[in-house]
């Protein structure tokens, strides 16, 4: 099944690995260089079938890091699109992009938070630092809201002007979108408060401003943290509750990994210790999923589709250590993968 064909909406994979969104920490103002280029374009001579650019702000304040990528202009859009044109003309690979805001957890670098001369003032749903000693963040108005669902709409815009195949909304990790979910980080007592319903209401709406500008060959992810792995904290119940919402509002692959909005908190890591989570939302929904954490191998990417706990196998580290991950592994299994004419020489 590994390097079997699949579609989302009229989009189709060549086969089901996935580059998984990882920052590169190396933009001046959000706009892609020659490094991109080579990092991307090389996963893509290596066989893999689609890659998602790293997490992308929407605005300034919305970057991780001050060398974060960003897609809030012209530059940036004209960035990626150089990026995005040689690989359709170089490849078979499909590529996407995630969309985020880092909220409470803006303005960091090397995991440490910026002082205000440094880095910029962050918000959040609720006035509750990530870490202690932190500052208190900016408790975002609803009129403040209501901007940054048109700035992810308008960040979609330019993806789609760059020639993406697709989208990604970050709502995992701790960043924006997570905080909005969790109880612990949000205890708004407005609309965007309280209830389920009221703290997914943030993805809700940028998820349905995204649909506005797709069309069907354009699908759209959600990356979410199918646990925060904290007592009365977002669980794999919430997700799976999550999974059917999102599935009535034309998302087409939930990204499912875990963690990162309490810190501290200690996760038990093996190979493909998140895979369980990605199996039950699709189990119990319907959804299809990608599997994410710790997939080093073709033969655990092949079990995990054999025993239908996703759909796509999205590899983080294993890819950045070995970019031909995907057409070694079509060596090993003696199957078909995507291969540069200009490397024939070098088939098995």
């Amino acid at each position: 099944m590994l390097y079997s064909p699949i579609k989302f909406r009229n989009l189709e994979l060549k086969n089901r690995w996935v580059m998984s969104p990882m920052c590169m920490y190396s933009c001046d103002q959000g706009v892609p260089n020659d490094f991109h280029f080579v990092h991307y374009a090389s996963r893509a001579q290596g066989g893999t079938g689609l890659l998602i650019v790293e997490a992308t702000g929407v605005v300034p304040d919305g970057r991780i890091t001050h060398k974060c990528t960003g897609l809030w202009n012209d530059e940036q859009t004209q960035g990626f699109k150089i990026i995005v044109d040689f690989i359709h003309q170089n490849s078979e690979s499909k590529i996407g992009i995630q969309l985020g805001h880092a909220g409470r957890k803006a303005s960091t670098w090397v995991g440490k938070q910026l002082s205000l001369e440094d880095g910029w003032e962050t918000v959040a749903p609720s006035k509750i630092p990530y870490a202690e000693g932190e500052r208190i963040p900016h408790e975002l108005t609803i009129p403040e809201i209501k901007k940054l669902v048109e700035d992810f709409k308008d960040a979609t815009r330019r993806s789609l002007e760059a020639g993406f195949d697709l989208i990604e909304i970050h709502a995992a990790h701790g960043y924006l979108i997570h905080q909005f979910m969790s109880p612990l980080s949000n205890v708004r007592t407005d609309e965007y408060g309280g209830s389920f319903e009221n703290r997914i209401r943030f993805l809700i709406e940028i998820v349905d401003a995204a649909n506005e500008l797709l069309d069907e060959n354009h699908p759209l992810f959600v990356r979410i943290s199918g646990t925060e792995y904290a007592e009365n904290g977002w669980d794999i119940d919430d997700s799976v509750k999550l999974a059917e919402v999102l599935k009535s509002k034309n998302v087409d692959l939930i990204d499912v990994s875990s963690g990162g909005n309490i810190a501290g908190t200690k996760i038990t890591l093996f190979d493909g210790y998140q895979v369980p989570l990605a199996a039950q939302i699709k189990k119990e929904t319907g959804m299809k999923t990608g599997a994410v954490g710790l997939i080093k191998s073709a033969e655990l990417a092949e079990e995990i589709l054999e025993k239908e706990e996703a759909d796509l196998i999205f590899v983080a580290r294993e890819i950045l250590r070995n970019p031909y991950l995907a057409i070694q592994g079509s060596f090993e299994a003696k199957d078909e993968c995507d291969f540069p004419h200009q490397y024939d020489r070098a088939r098995i």
